[in-house]
């Protein structure tokens, strides 16, 4: 701002908004009669005006200072201002009110605009902004964009793009990333929500992709196991494939066994394969299990031997941990930091092993959980197998684990049908003792998910066609749905929706809060794996017949029909696959195209595109 218009501004200040006629007679001495509050000098047209305190060289340095960039609110704003704030509010409730005069409005504005720049009102209050931040960080995204419609003030604060993070964080959408990491977290958060509502949709709905998973033909499926974005498989001939559904990888797709490295004759039959993130593992009748990293591909990089089958293998959440069971011994091996294999934990049961599984999530050394016969037991590294569970005559059907509970079902026979039916029962792995029963069913309990199952919610499937929901904390049922004629055979949840298989091969698909089923797919054989992530899922039919007969006479290779094989599953409900593209290019067509090009023809209708704008399905 030049002098000449920085002069003309006081001048402007001072002949319309600084002064005012003293036509009351309390504004003789001052403003109301108080003679501190300013002095009188005569104007121009020969009436007394009166000029409040020092505005005028209040004014003068707040114009310097919005030249020179200044934002702090001026000297008289603290001290005149809030005096008489202070009486105009004491005098109201005396008198009646009256008009305020518009200079004095005009003035209150633009000190009221001046004390934005650096405070937020609160009302009466003024609060610093960090201050102010820390009240809104409580506030959920419904409120905050109420908050953002009461002033432009606090508009600006409920946009802080520090609240939108940590509200991004809170709903469980990228939890690794930094607060720098996105221009604006508000859209970061509303395009995340937006995506999340559309999976469900397609989820709701059956839109998306179904792929066939199956390789070896000719051969039948054994077992199927999935972790996230990788699926495993092993078949009769002893071949085992491995599938990156996110990347399609074939460089390690196809993992070669060490029988098959050595040059071996014939092997046995695949048993059980897991995998996760680090290590994939495949068991055999003969007793070998073979380890393969995940990353580096088709070498297995740690084998052993049992002397039975294999009958269990056990993989945790993360680590590289591999738990098996043949017959009643249990062992586990894991990596050293020198990444030399060793055998972290062996033992020996009293009965031969019917479930076994790691508990998830643990950074100390790997704790198993096996269930043989009517006993659980929990074996870990130099430790003795310690009992968790045992009652005699009531054997153990099914198991569950999670960082801090297990989960098992108990089959009730004999002198013990008077008190009920089959129970599942939840011990407390810090404690050691049992938490809470429940169910009542006469069917045993043939599947367990408390793992993936919402907060205090335990989902189980039973031999008696039914799903079940029950709640943790009062031990009451919360949902009994009608599902599979031959039984449950596989199960899992979570927060809205339970996927379940059965014996007929149907795999249903439920809304929980609704209890009602969405969709449901056919196979022939029973289903034996179901895994689902946020936007895929991953289905097994295994047969139980490994080697049929009397499929054709004419077939010099019987299991060569699809029939006998098995089949596995991959469902992708993802929004950019989920949209049909069904319309010829030729109907897509626009008016822009030069008029030489004759072969790409306009359609009147349908779909002609009008305005150079491609039409719309």
């Amino acid at each position: 701002m030049e002098n000449e218009d920085l002069e003309a501004f006081l001048e402007h200040w001072k002949s319309e908004l600084l002064y005012r006629p003293a036509e009351r007679p309390g504004d003789v001495n001052g403003v109301d009669g108080n003679p501190n509050d300013g002095v009188r000098e005569p104007g121009a047209d020969g009436r007394s005006w009166l000029l409040l305190g020092d505005t005028r060289s209040d004014c003068a340095s707040a114009a310097a200072g919005r030249q020179e960039g200044w934002v702090s609110p001026p000297r008289y704003e603290t001290q005149a201002t809030t005096s008489r704030r202070k009486r105009q509010r004491s005098s109201s409730a005396e008198e009646p009110p009256c008009r305020q005069p518009r200079n004095d409005a005009l003035v209150q504005q633009l000190i009221e605009d001046l004390n934005e720049m650096n405070d937020i009102p609160f009302f009466d209050v003024d609060l610093p902004y960090e201050l102010a931040l820390k009240i809104f960080q409580y506030l959920n995204r419904t409120d905050l964009g109420r908050c953002a419609q009461v002033s432009k003030t606090w508009k600006v604060l409920a946009e802080d793009e520090v609240l939108w993070y940590r509200l991004c964080l809170k709903a469980g959408y990228h939890s690794g990333a930094g607060v720098n990491d996105s221009p604006c977290w508000k859209s970061t958060l509303r395009d995340c929500k937006k995506a999340e509502d559309t999976l469900r949709y397609n989820w709701k709905n059956r839109i998306g992709t179904i792929s066939n998973l199956q390789y070896e033909l000719g051969r039948v499926l054994c077992d199927v196991s999935s972790c996230d974005d990788l699926v495993i498989a092993g078949y009769t001939s002893g071949d085992i494939r491995l599938w990156d559904t996110l990347y399609w990888d074939s460089r390690t797709s196809y993992l070669r066994p060490s029988h098959v490295i050595a040059g071996d004759g014939p092997f046995s039959h695949v048993s059980q394969v897991k995998v996760n993130e680090v290590v994939a593992v495949a068991a055999y009748k003969d007793g070998l299990v073979n380890v393969w990293s995940t990353e580096t591909g088709q070498e297995p990089v740690h084998l052993y031997q049992h002397l039975q089958k294999v009958q269990n293998v056990a993989l945790g959440s993360e680590g590289a941990a591999v738990a098996t069971a043949s017959g009643p011994q249990v062992r586990v091996d894991g990596p050293l930091d020198g990444g030399y294999w060793t055998t972290l934990c062996q033992a020996e049961l009293p009965k031969p092993v019917e479930s076994l599984l790691l508990v998830p999530k643990r950074r100390e050394a790997p704790l198993a959980v096996a269930a043989a016969g009517e006993s659980v037991y929990l074996l870990g590294p130099e430790r003795e197998p310690s009992l968790l569970h045992s009652v005699y005559g009531h054997p153990v059907t099914c198991l569950d684990v999670t960082p801090s509970h297990v989960a098992l079902g108990v089959k009730r026979h004999g002198w013990a049908v008077s008190d009920g039916g089959n129970k599942i029962q939840v011990y407390s792995l810090l404690t050691g003792q049992s938490e809470v029963t429940v169910g009542n069913a006469v069917g045993d309990f043939t599947c367990i998910n408390l793992r993936d199952a919402p907060d205090h919610l335990l989902v189980c499937g039973n031999k008696d066609q039914r799903v079940r929901v029950f709640d943790l904390r009062c031990g009451s049922s919360v949902a009994s749905l009608y599902a599979h004629q031959l039984g449950v055979t596989t199960i899992q949840a979570d927060d809205w929706k339970i996927v379940s298989g059965g014996g007929e091969g149907l795999v249903c698909v439920w809304e929980m809060r609704m209890r009602t089923k969405l969709w449901e797919m056919h196979n022939r054989h029973p289903v034996r794996h179901v895994r689902f992530g946020t936007s895929r899922l991953v289905t097994a039919n295994i047969p139980e017949e490994k080697t049929p007969r009397g499929a054709c006479i004419t077939d010099d290779d019987l299991t060569a029909h699809r029939r006998h094989r098995g089949v596995v599953y991959l469902y992708d409900f993802s929004e950019d696959t989920a949209v049909p593209d069904h319309v010829l290019p030729i109907c897509r067509s626009d008016y822009t195209e030069d008029a030489g090009y004759n072969y790409n023809i306009s359609l009147a209708m349908p779909y002609d595109a009008i305005a150079g704008s491609r039409g719309a399905l």
